[in-house]
């Protein structure tokens, strides 16, 4: 099925979708090119390794999205799920220290909001993305015959 010919539903979520993940892979991108390998040196090395390989899985994730397949919200969900708890385990003691000064459209509270945006999303577009005459993709079983 064609984009077009999908629910305007459906179109909206892919293009937040895309639109956050290609944001995040600019954002990636940049912090490479200005520190290195060391960009980000102030996040245990679980978080480092993780935010640098945002920068394959989040163009992975909106290339399965623009692709309109199933797997694509599922993979987001678990990329965008590892980097909301990976940059609130790094800026946990800053918020606690100075709560509104995360209250600004860069860092933390976009990408929180547009994690909880795709955790609640994903499930609903990936049933949406999935072939009417795939039923077992959904999880379900077919029917018996009698």
């Amino acid at each position: 099925m064609r984009w077009r010919e999908r629910p305007v539903w459906i179109r909206c979520t892919a293009v937040v979708y895309v639109a956050g993940f290609l944001e995040g892979t600019a954002a990636h991108g940049f912090f490479l090119v200005k520190g290195g390998l060391d960009a980000y040196s102030y996040a245990p090395m679980l978080v480092q390794l993780l935010f640098h390989a945002l920068l394959l899985l989040d163009p992975l994730v909106a290339l399965l999205i623009i692709r309109a397949r199933p797997g694509g919200p599922l993979l987001a969900a678990a990329v965008v799920l590892a980097d909301v708890v990976g940059n609130w385990s790094v800026a946990w003691k800053a918020v606690m220290t100075h709560p509104t000064s995360f209250l600004r459209p860069v860092g933390l509270l976009p990408i929180t909001l547009f994690g909880i945006f795709v955790l609640l999303t994903a499930l609903p577009l990936r049933r949406a993305l999935t072939p009417v005459g795939d039923i077992n993709a959904c999880g379900s079983s077919p029917p018996r015959a009698g």
